[in-house]
């Protein structure tokens, strides 16, 4: 049932969203976008070698997205891109697979478990996962190339 997405905690986290807005300077920014329901998260992100430094992000998304965004923009700083890659795959594996929810820092992302029974729910819910993951691999591959 819907009411098991749509949750008190699930909301309170939609309408507290950490690190809106832009970085000035960011060492990359990346848009993922859901067709289906026209969400959008736009990420800037700074990095020091593997190691997230700084953050920020625009979301226009339903309580979904902005909920993932949220609990992305508490914990992202001070992340590596290994973590983070992981997580994404974690996160998928959660709503595609049946598969458990992260844990230790990212346990909090378990709210979204719920979303699996709702697959046009899934591209939003991803939606940070998916521009984090794109943003790191910009800046690898820029990292990558000679000078």
């Amino acid at each position: 049932m819907l009411n098991d997405i749509y949750n008190k905690r699930i909301i309170e986290l939609a309408g507290n969203i950490p690190r809106l807005g832009r970085l000035p300077d960011p060492d990359a920014s990346a848009t993922a976008h859901s067709k289906l329901c026209g969400s959008t998260v736009k990420v800037d992100l700074k990095m020091d070698g593997l190691v997230v430094t700084d953050f920020a992000h625009d979301v226009k998304a339903c309580a979904l997205g902005q909920a993932s965004s949220s609990i992305m923009a508490r914990h992202v700083v001070g992340s590596n891109a290994n973590e983070l890659r992981e997580l994404r795959e974690t996160v998928r594996k959660m709503l595609k697979e049946n598969g458990p929810p992260p844990t230790g820092k990212w346990a909090e992302i378990a709210l979204l478990e719920p979303v699996r029974d709702y697959k046009a729910r899934h591209a939003s819910t991803m939606l940070t996962f998916d521009a984090v993951v794109d943003a790191i691999g910009q800046i690898e591959a820029r990292a990558k190339q000679p000078a």
